[in-house]
């Protein structure tokens, strides 16, 4: 049987697992579609104080990439100003990470609201329609942005040959505090160790994590 998957004209091998496959994705649409219906109280909150802080859209929608190589739109909670993208070319020299990550502590762009949303992680909570929909899992690696992907290497294609999801190994071990090259060695060694028990202890270590909140910015 032919394992061989091609990422963006690179190839690699990845171990078949079928049953767990199936198994995980039963998993997230039962439980992506329990949330919308027990949290959707707290999506209504969000979206109006999102209204309410500056008038803005709710939803901020981007292009990732996925499985593949495969782009699809991404939704989290809105929390920069509007026109933050257009900034970004000017900030890039006060990147405080290394690698293809964008990442500084007080980024002037992200509004009061925004700030509290980052910090509980529920600016993420609109990517449950990305996992219904089957773009990610609950589990997986972080879906990069299409420019990072221009510059990955063959070592951190291999991010893309599984599908991504909502939290992961860099999630719960510090998340922005770990640079682009640590993020891609933690996430190659969930390619190794995917399976139903890797992904029930890195969801039972992310909520302990979000309510933390270390490297949340």
């Amino acid at each position: 049987m032919d394992n061989r998957v091609i990422v963006n004209g690179n190839e690699f091998y990845v171990e078949p697992k079928p049953v767990y496959e199936v198994v995980k994705r039963v998993f997230d649409v039962v439980a992506a579609v329990l949330c919308v219906i027990l949290f959707f109280w707290l999506f209504a909150a969000i979206a109006v104080a999102i209204k309410v802080n500056d008038g803005g859209p709710v939803l901020y929608v981007s292009k990732r990439v996925g499985k593949f190589g495969r782009e699809f739109n991404f939704y989290k909670f809105r929390s920069m100003k509007v026109g933050a993208d257009e900034e970004l070319k000017e900030m890039l020299e006060r990147n405080e990470t290394q690698g293809e990550l964008f990442k500084i502590r007080k980024d002037p762009r992200i509004t009061k609201i925004g700030r509290f949303l980052r910090r509980t992680s529920l600016d993420e909570l609109p990517q449950i329609f990305n996992i219904i929909k089957g773009d990610i899992s609950f589990v997986g690696p972080r879906s990069p942005l299409p420019r990072e992907v221009a510059n990955y290497t063959e070592y951190s294609m291999q991010r893309l040959s599984v599908i991504g999801g909502l939290t992961c190994y860099w999630q719960i071990s510090g998340r922005s505090k770990i640079d682009f090259n640590g993020m891609v060695k933690l996430d190659y060694r969930y390619i190794q160790e995917r399976g139903v028990w890797t992904d029930f202890k890195i969801l039972l270590r992310t909520l302990p994590a979000v309510i933390k909140g270390d490297g949340a910015y």
